[in-house]
C-alpha cells in the first residue's frame, strides 16, 4: 500500500491533494459529496477585511480547454468567515487554510492576523496573485520587492504556517519565489491563473467589466507545470504546485517536477467530488507504478 503521507515541515497532511482558493467555497458546499476528511487540507475561497460584492456580470466565460473569470473575490468578510470556519470545523477535521487578501499591505497584515489567531485555522495562504481585482491585473506578486516587503509585515503579525500564492504573471517568478521565502514564507503554492481576455464580436466590446481575466483548467497545466518546476529548482521551502490537474496522474506530474502537494481547482466546478477520486487515483498510480511514497519521485525529473 503506497504511502501518500506529505511533510511539509511545519505540518504533515495525509496525502498531498488540497483544493485550491475559490474553486471550492468555504468548504461547507461541498459536505454532501463526500467526506471532507479523505483531503489533505483545504483552502477557503480568499477573504478580505469586510465584505466584498465583487466584479459586476458576466464573471465566467468558458474556453475551449479552461475557464476564464472574473469574480473580483467578491466574500462574506472576516466576521462572517469565523463563524464559518467554526461550523465547518465542528463537522470535519481536514486541515482549513485560510485565503488571505487585502486592498493594501495593511489590510493583508490585519486579516491574516485575525485568522492567525483562530484556533480551528490550519494555516494561511496569502494571496498575493489574483489577477481580478485591479485592471490590468495587477498584483504584488508581480514585483519581488512588493513581495518581500508584503511578506515580512504579515509574518510579524502572525504565529500560523505562511504560505505564499504566487503569480504565473510575472516577469521573474523565480525571482519573485526568492522574495517570498527570504522574507519568512513557510512554502509558496504557485501557479494563480494567466492573465486572458475574451471578446464579445458583436458587441466589439471585452466579456469582462475588468477587461482581462484570469485562465485556469486543463489548457494551463503545462504552463504551471513548467513553471513550478523553475521555481522548485531554487526553492528551500515547500512547493504546492497547482494549474490544471484532474487527475491523479497530473497530480504526480507536479510531484515528479519537485513539488510537496498539490491544489485542485477548476476540475471542482464539473465534479464535485474531484478532489476525492484524485486522491484514490495517485495511490492507484502509485501502486501500479510500485511508488512506496512520495519521496521517491519528487524533484527526479530526469531532464
Amino acid at each position: 500500500m503506497a504511502d501518500l503521507s506529505v511533510d511539509l515541515g511545519f505540518r504533515t497532511l495525509k496525502n498531498p491533494v488540497i483544493t485550491a482558493s475559490g474553486t471550492f467555497g468555504y468548504g461547507e458546499e461541498f459536505l454532501p459529496f463526500f467526506d471532507l476528511d479523505i483531503l489533505g487540507a483545504l483552502v477557503l475561497k480568499g477573504i478580505f477585511l469586510e465584505p466584498r460584492p465583487g466584479n459586476p456580470p458576466p464573471r465566467l466565460h468558458e474556453t475551449p480547454a479552461g475557464l476564464l473569470n472574473s469574480i473580483g473575490l467578491a466574500g462574506p468578510g472576516s466576521a462572517a468567515l469565523q463563524e464559518i470556519i467554526r461550523r465547518l470545523h465542528a463537522r470535519t477535521a481536514v486541515p482549513i487554510i485560510v485565503n488571505v487578501c487585502g486592498e493594501n499591505d495593511e489590510e493583508f497584515a490585519e486579516v491574516a492576523a485575525i485568522f492567525s489567531g483562530l484556533e480551528e485555522v490550519a494555516m494561511l495562504e496569502l494571496n498575493i496573485s489574483c489577477p481580478n481585482v485591479r485592471k490590468g491585473g495587477a498584483c504584488p506578486a508581480q514585483d519581488a520587492g512588493h513581495t518581500a516587503r508584503l511578506v515580512r509585515q504579515v509574518k510579524d503579525r502572525v504565529r500560523k504556517p505562511l504560505i505564499v500564492k504566487l503569480s504565473p504573471n510575472a516577469a521573474d517568478i523565480v525571482a519573485v519565489a526568492q522574495a517570498a521565502q527570504d522574507s519568512g514564507a513557510d512554502a509558496l503554492s504557485l501557479v494563480n491563473t494567466f492573465l486572458g481576455l475574451a471578446v464579445d464580436l458583436e458587441t466589439r466590446r471585452p466579456v469582462f467589466a475588468n477587461v482581462y481575466a484570469g485562465l485556469s483548467g486543463p489548457a494551463i497545466k503545462p504552463l504551471a507545470l513548467r513553471l513550478v518546476r523553475e521555481v522548485c529548482r531554487r526553492a528551500y521551502v515547500p512547493v504546492i504546485g497547482m494549474g490544471g490537474i484532474t487527475c491523479g496522474r497530473d497530480a504526480l506530474d507536479f510531484i515528479l517536477v519537485g513539488a510537496s502537494a498539490v491544489q485542485v481547482g477548476t476540475v471542482n466546478f464539473r465534479d464535485p467530488a474531484a478532489a476525492a477520486r484524485i486522491v484514490s487515483e495517485i495511490a492507484l498510480e502509485m501502486d501500479r507504478l510500485n511508488i512506496k511514497d512520495l519521496a521517491e519521485i519528487r524533484g527526479k525529473l530526469q531532464a
